[in-house]
């Protein structure tokens, strides 16, 4: 594991409520010498079509084994196309349960090879160190139609015969509500442009810039035209400077009244709409944590603030002192940015870290979401057909070779006292993400200055209280500020809907990010507890590839497919 492999312990705390995300077992056959001469484009197309006839004949008339099938530690992934939820079924039994408790009219009715491009046809590949045959489906259920992935191992405990590992399926459209793109798109829409554009309200919310390096990550100005030229060319209604003042669902009509304060030219509007579904789209982070309880905030004679709220250093600041309570993303930044101003800068640590260079951790995605890879698309159902379990197996082989990479930083970080950890069970930083949404550090920089001793850390203490000139610590050492940052992270999004749409609502949603039970997400892109009520977030990459199957679940709703 990567914490034996480079003497980092790993970091296993979990959200509330979420479920430890358990690390599959990627089956092993190199060591039987099954199949070592190297396969033919024919052979694998005969394989894989083999394999696709068994499984129809299986989920049409159940005729056959699910052992003729799945190797014993199998993963099914099934994003709306079985059931109108996210599933990932983990070995053969799940799956036969899985098969047994729909009808026939829920089943996936016909599969079949997608060979449109080269990339997409049969080839041989490796998980890790497995060889697989990977092949792209197409997908076709009684109500829609979709995508697929299959991956085939050899199963040495049955002579070698080919059999699914993972298996991805995943909904494109709803028959007869297809999408209106090519020849059905339709003409002479017209789009509102309401008032502040996106680089105002980008601008109002983040003037602080960070200390990113804009050829890797996209700058905010930049950003912002973008979402401004997407909003032109889709011809969406977007409405800035805009508040939601209040908010009611109604169980029997199964609709909410929002009432909506809107601010143009100086002049204010208020609107009532009645829609059916309302999306939660504020990031999934949540209200910034301040720890408001702390003795003595309210005494601080200096800046006290949340790292949200955090603008920019005061100029002209040479040899004031600042503290930073954190040591995460926002932490580091902010204290680089103190540091570049003259101040003398300490972070609190409180517990412990993942610290990858940027540039190490863009190997993890190299050949897949770079310009010499597949076309995106494409590269997201690589990745999405992954179970998050089987991620996680490969994540932590990774893991120890990126932090290998990265060892001499590392080491210089823990001699200057600062707690660098390996993720979830040695998983790294995509495990770390999608389990807590935070406990990580991409390095552009500031990790440096921490091992050069130019930025002090305190690790292991926490605020006890806060004095008129500085921080009292858990273990009676005082630290002198003129300026504090608590980059302590955020809340759970429940707290942002509670927020905004009020107690009722938030208590009948569900926690939001983490896993669940089976390993997919909680709460998010899916049925959120609440009827017509919607949470949306995470990164770009993870909008576009969601945002297609949120709206297929309105959709499908609307039209009498299912129901909340």
């Amino acid at each position: 594991m990567a914490d034996a492999a480079m003497g980092y312990a790993p970091s296993n705390d979990i959200l509330p409520g979420s479920y430890p995300l358990q690390t599959a077992t990627i089956p092993t056959t190199e060591a039987d010498g099954i199949h070592s001469v190297p396969l033919s484009a024919s052979d694998l197309k005969a394989i894989v079509s083999e394999w696709i006839s068994s499984m129809k004949e299986y989920l049409s008339a159940m005729r056959i084994q699910p052992t003729a099938l799945f190797v014993q530690e199998a993963y099914w992934r099934d994003l709306l196309c079985m059931t109108w939820d996210f599933r990932t079924l983990q070995g053969r039994q799940q799956i036969a349960d899985f098969v047994a408790a729909s009808s026939p009219e829920s089943r996936i009715c016909n599969i079949f090879l997608d060979e449109s491009t080269a990339y997409k046809a049969p080839q041989a590949t490796q998980l890790g160190q497995t060889k697989t045959i990977q092949a792209f489906l197409n997908i076709e259920t009684h109500f829609g139609r979709g995508q697929g992935l299959v991956r085939l191992v050899a199963d040495p405990g049955d002579g070698g015969a080919w059999k699914a590992f993972t298996f991805f399926t995943c909904l494109q459209e709803l028959k007869g509500h297809e999408e209106s793109i090519h020849a059905r798109r339709p003409t002479g829409l017209e789009a509102e442009n309401k008032n502040m554009r996106w680089k105002d309200q980008l601008n109002a919310q983040h003037n602080y810039q960070g200390t990113r390096e804009p050829t890797v990550y996209t700058p905010k100005d930049k950003l912002a035209d973008w979402f401004t030229y997407y909003a032109g060319a889709l011809e969406l209604n977007v409405w800035m400077s805009t508040t939601l003042t209040s908010s009611e669902w109604d169980d029997s009509s199964r609709q909410w009244k929002v009432e909506l304060t809107s601010w143009r030219d100086g002049v204010q509007e208020e609107r009532t709409l009645r829609p059916k579904h309302i999306i939660l789209a504020t990031g999934h982070s949540g209200e910034p944590y301040l720890p408001s309880h702390i003795t003595g905030i309210e005494n601080f004679n200096g800046r006290l603030v949340h790292s949200s709220k955090f603008t920019e250093p005061s100029k002209n600041a040479k040899g004031k002192k600042a503290v930073v309570v954190g040591s995460c993303n926002s932490a580091h930044d902010i204290g680089k940015d103190y540091y570049e101003h003259g101040y003398d800068v300490t972070m609190i640590q409180r517990s412990s870290t993942l610290v990858l260079k940027s540039e190490t951790l863009s190997l993890l995605t190299k050949g897949i979401y770079s310009e010499d890879g597949p076309p995106v698309d494409d590269a997201d159902m690589i990745v999405m057909s992954l179970p998050n379990p089987v991620a996680k197996a490969l994540q932590i082989g990774a893991t120890t070779q990126l932090m290998q990479v990265d060892g001499e930083l590392l080491r210089g970080l823990a001699a200057a006292g600062f707690k660098v950890d390996s993720g979830p069970d040695g998983g790294g930083f995509f495990m770390k993400y999608f389990g807590r949404g935070g406990g990580y550090y991409i390095d552009t920089g500031a990790s440096q200055l921490i091992a050069d001793r130019k930025i002090k850390v305190i690790h292991g203490q926490g605020v006890k209280a806060v004095q008129a000139h500085g921080l009292l610590l858990e273990d009676g050492s005082e630290v002198e500020a003129d300026e504090i940052v608590f980059a302590t992270g955020y809340q759970n999004m429940r707290e942002s809907a509670r927020k905004i749409f009020g107690r009722e609502v938030a208590e009948r949603v569900g926690d939001v990010w983490g896993f669940d039970e089976e390993g997919e997400t909680r709460g998010m892109w899916r049925r959120s507890g609440h009827p017509g009520f919607w949470f949306f977030g995470g990164g770009l990459g993870l909008c576009r590839f969601y945002s297609r199957l949120l709206a297929l679940q309105i959709k499908a709703i609307e039209i009498g497919l299912f129901k909340l």
